[in-house]
């Protein structure tokens, strides 16, 4: 079912700026191949025997001008399927490369990402449409261009999660169960097995990622690089004003700066990415590629979700804020030969910390409820991060619990739902009161009144989090048929930090049966 067709048209504009303006593949088609010189190829969709509305963003559905009848019409789940487009549409598969768990893999691309084209809405926004598994493209390698429910709906989830946690995001329109099976080894194994199938349609304001300009970079097409470059930030940076040099260094310091901030947000609430290689940085500072994500349950710097990155644990959550940093040296060096000298490049670095380490401290008075981070308050922080990693305490269950207290003056026992060990809880219990006590006086020294901290406290953590054991319950009511957990957990998650009665199971900290069951701890990027 290679063929698809052009649906009756709908309110959408689309400025399809990027295959308008950016060098073309001279091929089309879905052809592996080597291609050079051009950042995008066009390539359609592949039908699917019976593509179906599983889910929908309806704040994503609001933003884009769809009515309820167009979004509950089979038109809809055609097009977000694969199986139609609607007039002005111009599917393309981008060209880019990146570093992979530290090492330079060379052309990379959209496996089995096509994007339809650019939106612009009655707001003036513009939002690119990308749907992820729809089939195969020049850039899939040996892959089938697919994707399977359980990783589907859980990039589905936390797309939209992570926007309403506030953290900076790509957003998700729909998914859509596709009515056919997909072959995958799950575990790598040598045992693949018949999954079914989906396809989820992403949506940001642009999908370049720092790869886009590493592959370029790596082949020595100046001409390519330069009109990468000029058209990103003309597109997506317009605010930024003057000569060409003043305009580009301002530029990367801005990445830099949305880097670090993104980074930030992700400490704040414990998600961890798994994959934060180079070709998954995105040039805005969004969260891009929900693989092998989730969120620590008990504290651990060094979990990481990914049974690739078992061993070295390169993508581990305290090391995250490195990772970043050196992600974007890569993109500096990649950037260097159309900059006269490095100093805007090293000063976009040096931003990055100073933008990260303010946001950290940020994180810190929010967090712990003050009015602001005085330097021993960094300490205060990280004296309690040792404690709850050593105690085997659950992060959200214990900031949450501090957010509650109000003038409450906090005692361990105030804590004895975040504990996942017995014998570390009892073991554990002097300590946490002598940082109690030390907390407690810090307060007392804290201008802001009692409503107003918890207030803060608790936009700053969260009370649901898109835990890992969480999706993957979603995920086996969908295997058996039953969908309605997606949408309860989709519900749940628009209001994060809000108690929300009658929905204390999805606030609970790990089960003893997920910490070691596939899906709810670690994951492998097989999807």
């Amino acid at each position: 079912m290679a063929m698809i067709t052009t649906a009756a048209p709908v309110p959408l504009h689309f400025d399809n700026a990027f295959v308008r303006d950016l060098p073309a593949d001279a091929e089309r088609g879905p052809r592996l191949r080597e291609v050079r010189a051009a950042l995008y190829s066009e390539v359609a969709p592949t039908a699917v025997s019976q593509p179906r509305l599983i889910a929908h963003s309806r704040e994503m559905v609001e933003i884009l001008g769809f009515s309820e009848d167009q979004v509950e019409s089979q038109q809809f789940a055609d097009v977000f399927g694969g199986n139609a487009l609607f007039d002005g549409m111009r599917p393309f598969a981008s060209n880019y490369g990146g570093h992979q768990f530290g090492h330079w893999a060379g052309q990379l691309g959209d496996g089995r990402a096509i994007s339809l084209g650019e939106v612009i809405t009655a707001a003036g926004q513009r939002w690119e449409l990308q749907l992820k598994g729809a089939g195969p493209t020049p850039y899939s390698r040996s892959a089938d261009g697919r994707a399977v429910l359980r990783s589907s709906i859980r990039e589905f989830l936390c797309s939209e999660a992570m926007h309403h946690l506030g953290v900076p995001t790509t957003r998700a329109l729909s998914l859509v169960a596709t009515g056919e099976s997909v072959i995958r080894d799950m575990f790598y194994d040598g045992r693949p097995e018949a999954e079914t199938g989906a396809v989820v349609c992403r949506v940001a304001p642009s999908f370049i990622r720092f790869g886009h300009f590493e592959l370029p970079a790596s082949r020595g097409e100046s001409d390519v690089l330069e009109q990468l470059i000029d058209f990103t930030i003309r597109r997506d940076f317009p605010h930024l004003q003057g000569d060409r040099e003043t305009v580009r260094g301002d530029w990367f310091g801005e990445v830099c700066a949305r880097t670090a901030t993104m980074i930030a947000h992700w400490m704040r609430v414990g998600f961890v990415h798994g994959v934060m290689n180079t070709d998954n940085m995105s040039i805005l500072g969004l969260t891009v590629d929900y693989g092998p994500y989730g969120w620590i349950d008990n504290v651990d710097p060094d979990w990481t979700p990914n049974t690739t990155d078992r061993q070295n644990r390169r993508y581990r959550f305290g090391q995250q804020p490195n990772v970043a940093h050196w992600n974007l040296a890569c993109l500096a060096q990649a950037l260097s030969s159309t900059f006269p000298s490095i100093e805007p490049l090293q000063a976009g670095l040096n931003r990055y910390a100073e933008v990260y380490m303010a946001a950290d401290r940020a994180n810190i008075a929010a967090k712990l409820g003050f009015a602001e981070c005085r330097d021993e308050d960094v300490a205060l922080m990280q004296s309690l991060v040792e404690w709850m990693a050593a105690a085997e305490v659950d992060m959200t269950l214990f900031f949450r619990a501090l957010s509650d207290l109000g003038e409450t003056r906090p005692t361990p026992q105030h804590f004895a739902a975040a504990f996942y060990d017995d014998v570390k809880r009892d073991a554990s219990t002097a300590d946490l009161g002598a940082w109690l006590e030390r907390y407690a006086n810090r307060l007392a020294s804290d201008p802001q009144p009692a409503a107003l901290r918890r207030q803060n406290m608790r936009a700053a953590n969260p009370r649901y989090v898109l835990r890992n054991w969480l999706a993957q319950q979603a995920i086996d009511k969908a295997n058996q048929g039953d969908e309605s957990e997606i949408h309860e957990l989709l519900d749940v998650m628009r209001r994060p930090y809000d108690d929300q009665p009658g929905r204390d199971r999805f606030a609970q900290r790990r089960p003893d049966w997920a910490r070691n069951r596939a899906g709810c701890s670690m994951l492998s990027c097989s999807s």
